[in-house]
């Protein structure tokens, strides 16, 4: 009863603090994404990115393949892309994959300017963001770098209308760097410029000419006071500007690239008769825009849609690389003399061998003293915390045995999260987001003394928040990378990112399914073909295949035999993709089923794929009393971790599975689901002397 009442404290505890967290972020009327919160707290680069061109820019579906597209290369370029947008009454910087859907497709979305702002939040509104409500958005995140198609300017007859566009205002009071193709020919371009200049705002030509660009034409007929001819020059002038604290922009202007710009002609003379049309209808202010950009859409035949999306995404590419630079430099500055991080905060992230992507937790584990657990009264017990979760044992496995590995994952900013780092100093936690209002996983487990689990009680949202976003930040990384191990605790659509983007580049994905239920994840489409290797136990294995329709029994095998049998069968249909299977059989130990190689099985990469003889080898535990049993929540990882070493030193398959084996059983007999005592020589079967080490039984796989 005193361990329940623990666990139930301790949960009510956790429930308060997150709920005054929410409270307290409530307070805000800016929602920054985590993925862009922790690029910015990382100094790594973002760029900021506009919404009206989804909104009332393009129509549907080219204006939410586009923004897709821009957000795409933007990540390709090593950013994170942080796009804005109001949605029911709150400003988002950097808006989920369901919520650009939700703009795109709304045919009810606002035209959200800085004067509307107020209003639209009032009435919790949604709507896309110009030039000038962005800049506000992206200015209070710390976002310094913004990506839009074109400005807007001083209108015709703005001498006597007064038509001038905030965004020029906007300009000469927000300190952000804007990265456009100049303005539109339907504006007065020389007062636009001339009104620029009233306000304070550097004006500088990207490329190698100083002519100022007209969107959809590389030449205006003006010229920019200032000229940048690549990141390096366009990053030092934004940072001197905000070194200088100006308390105004900077408009870099990007021209159109030169295979699009020969339809420039036509274009023009579109605008012009869509321009006359509009007069003459007395269409007036922000209506104005979006009639004249679907008219000249009309009479070009999609011709400037097209050149439309190909200066915006050519915008999106050299704003990314000037944030890119930018961030360089002032990581350079900041941490100048320290050679070993001279590219910003983790010079270890590009030298991973190795990603593990998964779940943190903060494990409480409680094991009885006597044989029998009763429930409603006090059992005699002992009760300890750890650091677990299936993702962060395998990366501490890896770690404790040289290797160093980038782990992805994500905790709350919280006493918990603190906890884990400082526990796990010894890792490459780089690619770990730490997340305001959210809460670091906890697992409460209640043990036997024989070592059984009797019941576990998990808080495990946070790994919900492990998405493609957060992952695709370290693209280069995954690129690179031998081995991406991928923990079931995270997202489906996660997994599908990752198998779809390893498979693309050649890289082994590693799965491990961490229980029945997550198991299935990426069997429910064909990204389980993408997989090479799987370490799931009987259950778990059932699991998959009965995903794919195969059929399975309701019940496990209780004897060893068709314990065996039953595994045999399962992983056949499943090595049609992957490369090998290591079964988990708990106290009778593991089946390694894949490739036949002299006797054994192929456990190192496969080169090609192609049709293969197929067998299983069955590897006996190691002996473990129940008396000597701590922990059983890391020995499956400890096993597969070990295993995953013995590969990238391209050890034998027998020598792989004893050291997976020493390591389980370090694992069951220590408090820490990672032993603290696991290192390469206490899995050297060499200097470790198991009694009798068994011979694996051989069978065929048919």
């Amino acid at each position: 009863m005193r361990i329940i009442k623990r666990v139930a404290a301790l949960i009510l505890r956790r429930g308060i603090q997150t709920h005054q967290s929410r409270l307290n972020k409530n307070d805000s009327l800016i929602r920054v994404h985590p993925s862009v919160s922790q690029a910015l707290a990382d100094n790594k680069p973002v760029v900021a990115l506009e919404s009206t061109i989804i909104t009332h820019g393009m129509p549907y579906p080219h204006n939410l393949s586009t923004a897709r597209e821009v957000e795409a290369i933007v990540r390709a370029e090593g950013a994170t892309p942080a796009t804005v947008g109001v949605i029911e009454g709150e400003v988002h910087v950097g808006l989920s994959s369901e919520q650009l859907n939700r703009l795109a497709s709304c045919q009810s979305s606002l035209k959200v300017s800085r004067r509307d702002l107020p209003y639209v939040i009032s009435k919790g509104l949604s709507g896309g963001t110009t030039v000038s409500a962005t800049m506000i958005a992206a200015h209070r995140a710390g976002i310094p770098v913004f990506v839009t198609g074109g400005i807007g300017g001083v209108h015709r007859d703005g001498e006597n209308s007064l038509d001038i566009s905030a965004d020029l205002t906007e300009l000469g009071r927000t300190p952000i760097a804007v990265v456009s193709s100049g303005v539109k020919s339907i504006l007065d371009i020389g007062r636009t410029l001339e009104f620029l200049e009233t306000q304070g705002v550097c004006v500088a030509t990207y490329g190698a000419s100083n002519n100022f660009p007209a969107f959809f034409s590389p030449q205006s007929g003006f010229i920019s006071p200032y000229q940048v001819r690549n990141p390096e020059e366009a990053a030092k002038l934004i940072a001197s500007a905000l070194s200088l604290r100006l308390q105004c922009g900077v408009l870099l202007a990007v021209p159109i690239p030169e295979e699009h710009a020969a339809v420039g002609q036509p274009i023009e003379e579109a605008i012009q008769a869509a321009v006359r049309e509009s007069s003459a209808k007395g269409i007036r202010g922000r209506d104005v825009t979006p009639f004249i950009l679907q008219k000249v859409n009309d009479l070009t035949r999609g011709k400037s849609l097209q050149a439309n999306i190909a200066l915006i995404c050519n915008n999106a590419k050299v704003g990314s690389q000037v944030a890119c630079a930018l961030s360089k430099q002032a990581n350079e500055k900041k941490l100048k003399g320290k050679s070993d991080h001279r590219h910003g905060n983790h010079s270890s992230v590009s030298q991973s061998d190795v990603v593990v992507i998964g779940g943190i937790n903060v494990d409480f584990i409680a094991k009885g003293k006597i044989k029998k657990l009763f429930f409603g009264q006090t059992n005699s017990g002992r009760v300890c915390q750890s650091f677990g979760g299936v993702g962060r044992n395998i990366a501490d496995s890896l770690s404790r045995l040289g290797q160093t590995p980038l782990f992805i994952s994500a905790t709350g900013a919280d006493s918990h999260g603190e906890a884990v780092f400082n526990y796990c100093k010894h890792m490459n936690t780089s690619g770990v987001s730490r997340l305001e209002g959210q809460s670091t996983a906890t697992y409460c487990v209640v043990i036997a003394e024989s070592g059984e689990m009797i019941l576990g009680l998990g808080d495990m949202d946070i790994h919900g928040q492990i998405t493609e976003r957060c992952v695709s930040q370290f693209d280069k990384q995954l690129s690179s990378a031998t081995l991406v191990c991928l923990d079931g605790n995270i997202p489906v659509s996660t997994i599908d990112y990752v198998c779809s983007f390893a498979s693309s580049r050649n890289v082994n994905v590693w799965y491990e399914p961490t229980d029945s239920e997550k198991a299935c994840k990426p069997f429910l489409s064909d990204t389980w073909k993408s997989l090479s290797y799987a370490s799931p136990n009987l259950a778990e294995l059932c699991a998959m295949t009965k995903t794919l329709g195969i059929p399975t029994p309701e019940v496990l095998p209780s004897s060893l035999d068709d314990a065996l049998s039953l595994a045999v069968t399962l992983s056949r249909p499943l090595l049609e993709h992957l490369h090998c299977l290591v079964v988990t059989l708990g106290a009778n130990g593991l089946l390694v089923c894949g490739e036949h190689d002299s006797g054994s099985v192929n456990l190192q990469p496969r080169i090609q794929k192609k049709r293969r003889r197929l067998c299983a080898l069955h590897y006996p535990a190691l002996t473990v009393s129940a008396e000597e049993i701590v922990n059983v929540s890391g020995a499956g990882d400890s096993l597969a971790g070990a295993i995953m070493v013995g590969i990238h030193q391209q050890k034998d398959t027998d020598r792989c599975v004893r050291m997976g084996l020493l390591a389980a059983r370090l694992s069951l007999l220590s408090p820490h689901p990672i032993a603290q005592t696991l290192n390469s020589d206490s899995v050297n079967p060499d200097k470790v002397h198991a009694q009798d080490w068994p011979k694996p039984t051989f069978m065929w796989i048919d």
